[in-house]
């Protein structure tokens, strides 16, 4: 049985791994393969990147299977203990970036960006940079992918 989440750490950040809720979208071994590659064991080398660069690939991750957070627990500077959608300021969204949707095959589709999400009833349901929403009409977290269609 495959355990509920693993860790990774160097001498200042623990990466997260929640196995069950990973998507395979690839954004972690695509942008940083020196850390994130699959073929190895363990698939997590938190010597192959400096930790601001892992933060920044960690913080990519659609789904949140990744996560990270400070040894140091007195560090505040990036929110410690939030996820990326948390951590979100006001100043993000002044910015002009554009949202960008991937159509993932036999997946979800992600989007990346700042952007908010509304329910329907009109309310707001969170504020993210990335997220997954699920297409297969499977996941127990609509309207978020939770990669059930890799169980169907």
């Amino acid at each position: 049985m495959e355990p509920e989440e693993r860790h990774y750490s160097n001498d200042e950040i623990t990466v997260h791994w929640k196995p069950r809720q990973c998507i395979h979208a690839t954004t972690c071994y695509r942008e940083l393969i020196e850390v994130f590659n699959p073929r190895n064991r363990p698939w997590v080398n938190m010597n192959g990147a400096p930790t601001e660069r892992i933060i920044e690939i960690v913080k990519k991750c659609p789904t949140q299977a990744l996560t990270y957070d400070w040894i140091d627990k007195t560090r505040v500077s990036d929110k410690p203990g939030l996820s990326p959608d948390e951590a979100i300021s006001e100043a993000d969204f002044t910015c002009n970036k554009p949202v960008t949707v991937k159509l993932m095959k036999n997946g979800p589709l992600v989007v990346e960006g700042l952007f908010t999400i509304i329910g329907t009833d009109g309310k707001e349901i969170k504020a993210m940079h990335i997220t997954s929403f699920c297409r297969c009409g499977h996941s127990d977290n609509m309207p978020f992918c939770d990669g059930s269609h890799r169980r169907k």
